[in-house]
């Protein structure tokens, strides 16, 4: 092999004795050099390429020129390990959604990258991935989710100097503007469908446009003034931080009423406003699936309530910013978004044109009649009428021009 200068690392080939006592050079190229601290490293390349072993040497000794070296042990760090990291972060940081993210990570993510290292994952894997999970007929935006995550676990381990470096992680297109509503005979179709427990709760959310998981379902006593008609949401507790005030209309005021009544009698070791048998509730998707499918309403989301009340609200007349601060939107461009129109709001509008045209078309002929009749009972300029003729008096002559 040729010399290189002083500090820039050596490559070697270890030697085994043999049971007969003689030496045998082993063929995988070893890395010897040091690290940012002055220790000297011996690192196996794994390759019996003298040429690759050389580019794993500079690429070591680039690591330590940059200041990001970490060692070998990056190297043997696995994309499962990363993903348990980030689940760590998330518990610690008490983020809302570790659970959602714990299904994504053990039910795909992890089986998917199993066994594969960190910094030997390649773009190519993450699009074998994608490839897998549109197969299996997720979406664009759950792929994009769980893309989201195993990047935040990249990011997470380069932050901490675990790893020096992560693979391009592409995201797909999607268009997460959903156009789901629930039209008012759509939700008395689907009301008696649902089980006892589930129909308080999902009426407050038909009205309010609160969040069902995040807001309804975690909402405690201590939030609801009964006497003064309110409930209040915390701050911090929403998704977007802020806290929220709503004066309860009649129709709610009886449903949280009955609820507390059922409190006092049944269940008053549970502080939850919404819940079924004195629990709380987790999820209802079976119960949810079952009566729309049964209220013939299958593909409607839970969620559409949200931008139900939103068009609900603006149709009735409440002003922007007093409905806004109802359903909990920051921006306008969100609230925007969800005031979307039905196919009734499109009908309605055509009708709408249909009867200005028509008024139009009255208008103008009603003008035409009148017109008409003035014509005709108007004589003629020069003092002639029409189809008439005039005799003057005995005695008279006309008036010469």
């Amino acid at each position: 092999m040729p010399k290189y200068k002083h500090g820039s690392g050596t490559l070697y080939q270890q030697t085994k004795i043999g049971a007969n006592g003689k030496k045998r050079i082993l063929k995988t190229w070893w890395l010897s050099y040091y690290d940012a601290d002055g220790r000297r490293v011996r690192e196996s390349t794994k390759t019996t390429d003298a040429a690759e072993a050389r580019s794993k040497l500079n690429e070591r000794l680039g690591e330590i020129a940059k200041g990001e070296y970490t060692g070998p042990a990056a190297d043997r760090i696995t994309v499962k390990e990363l993903i348990d990291g980030v689940l760590t972060d998330y518990q610690v940081k008490g983020k809302k959604d570790v659970r959602c993210a714990r299904i994504k990570a053990t039910k795909h993510l992890a089986p998917f990258f199993a066994g594969k290292t960190a910094h030997g994952l390649k773009t190519a894997d993450v699009k074998g991935f994608i490839k897998k999970r549109q197969g299996e007929g997720a979406s664009n935006g759950e792929i994009n989710r769980e893309l989201a995550l195993l990047k935040r676990a990249f990011n997470l381990a380069i932050q901490e100097e675990k790893i020096t470096r992560k693979p391009h992680i592409p995201r797909l297109e999607e268009d997460n503007v959903r156009q789901g509503f629930f039209e008012p005979w759509q939700f008395d179709a689907l009301l008696p469908k649902l089980p006892d427990y589930l129909k308080p709760a999902l009426t407050f959310a038909f009205y309010t446009g609160w969040r069902v998981q995040s807001e309804i379902l975690p909402l405690t006593w201590d939030r609801v003034d009964l006497d003064a008609h309110t409930v209040m949401l915390y701050r911090g507790t929403t998704k977007n931080k802020r806290g929220r005030l709503i004066k309860l209309p009649q129709v709610l005021f009886d449903i949280l009423d009955r609820q507390w009544q059922d409190h006092l009698a049944q269940h008053p070791e549970c502080p939850f406003v919404f819940h079924k048998n004195g629990k709380r509730m987790l999820s209802f998707y079976k119960a949810w699936k079952r009566a729309c499918q049964e209220a013939g309403l299958s593909g409607k989301l839970s969620h559409d309530f949200r931008r139900t009340a939103v068009r609900n609200l603006v149709r009735a007349g409440v002003p922007e910013r007093v409905a806004m601060m109802i359903t909990g939107h920051k921006t306008r461009d969100v609230f925007e978004r969800y005031n979307i129109v039905s196919d009734g709001d499109l009908e309605e509008a055509a009708r709408k044109i249909d009867e200005r045209i028509a008024q139009e078309a009255a208008r103008k002929q009603d003008k035409a009649r009148v017109l008409n009749t003035i014509a005709l009972s108007q004589p003629e300029a020069n003092g002639h009428t029409f189809g008439h003729t005039s005799t003057l008096p005995q005695g008279e002559q006309p008036l010469s021009h």
